[in-house]
């Protein structure tokens, strides 16, 4: 009797991303540019996901990766006692001035959304708009804020999802410039299904709400120009690549505002997919 013995190739294991590099190149990114230009023109994502958070006057809510500050100042306007935290300093100091322009009194503390230097249980609220998403560790991020969130408390996100169009700039940004080998996109935490085994048997309630924030610029060709300049992620894209390469992924961003554009004018309507999240915890 002849034994036959099955020979199948070998795959290699894909080696683990060096998540703390990963770390210092993406904080490198958000540092560059101006993002607050951008972020300013977000506040009302950061207004309608107090509302749906049903803030209260007393609340203490942290704000994690809240960079120029749009949940924190929501919060702040209704009179909670926000923490405001971001790992780029100089973000918070533009948040800082813009509470300062409304009297809001917030506190502003330099955190890292993977490591936040809180205690169990010290929040009424958590929140992150765009911001948390980013995170290289996202398991880890994703644990920060349910340890810091209070039995009972809320957090609050607002995350891109990969089919609307911040997803798909990333994805075509992504084709120029890919991005480090092993790790996961940002537009994981815009997907209902990470969002509920991440998040599902530590909530007692998850709710999720598609939404859309409306892209609003004079152009394509004015979006392009304002966020190569002011938004960390396309400025540093850019920067990487020869010129033939910035022509391409210039071109290629055109053409994506041109298939989501709702405008009838010669101006930029793109609504912006993300998806509103409010998680309760048990």
């Amino acid at each position: 009797m002849t034994t036959v013995i099955e020979c199948r190739p070998q795959t290699a294991a894909k080696p683990a991303p060096d998540l703390k590099a990963v770390k210092s190149n993406q904080h490198a990114v958000w540092s560059s540019g101006d993002y607050a230009v951008i972020g300013t023109t977000l506040q009302i994502v950061g207004e309608r996901l107090a509302e749906s958070m049903d803030l209260r006057a007393g609340q203490t809510v942290l704000d994690v990766a809240a960079g120029n500050g749009n949940a924190t100042l929501a919060a702040a306007r209704r009179w909670c006692e926000v923490t405001s935290t971001d790992y780029v300093e100089p973000l918070l100091v533009r948040a800082r001035k813009r509470a300062e322009a409304e009297a809001l009194q917030v506190r502003f503390q330099v955190a890292d959304a993977e490591d936040l230097p809180f205690a169990d249980a010290s929040f009424d609220a958590v929140v992150s708009t765009f911001g948390v998403m980013f995170s290289p560790d996202q398991d880890r991020a994703a644990a920060e804020l349910m340890r810091v969130t209070k039995p009972g408390g809320r957090i609050g996100l607002a995350n891109w999802t990969p089919e609307g169009f911040i997803g798909q700039l990333f994805k075509t940004i992504g084709t120029h410039r890919p991005p480090p080998a092993g790790v996961r996109s940002p537009a994981l935490w815009g997907t209902q299904s990470w969002l509920k085994s991440t998040f599902g048997t530590a909530s007692s309630e998850l709710v999720m709400e598609p939404r859309n924030f409306f892209f609003r610029y004079r152009s394509a060709q004015h979006f392009l120009d304002l966020f190569r300049t002011s938004y960390g992620p396309m400025l540093k894209a850019f920067a990487m690549l020869e010129e033939r390469g910035r022509k391409a992924l210039a071109h290629d961003i055109i053409e994506l505002v041109g298939c989501f554009n709702a405008s009838d004018d010669m101006t930029m309507v793109v609504p912006g997919e993300y998806l509103e999240v409010v998680i309760t915890k048990r």
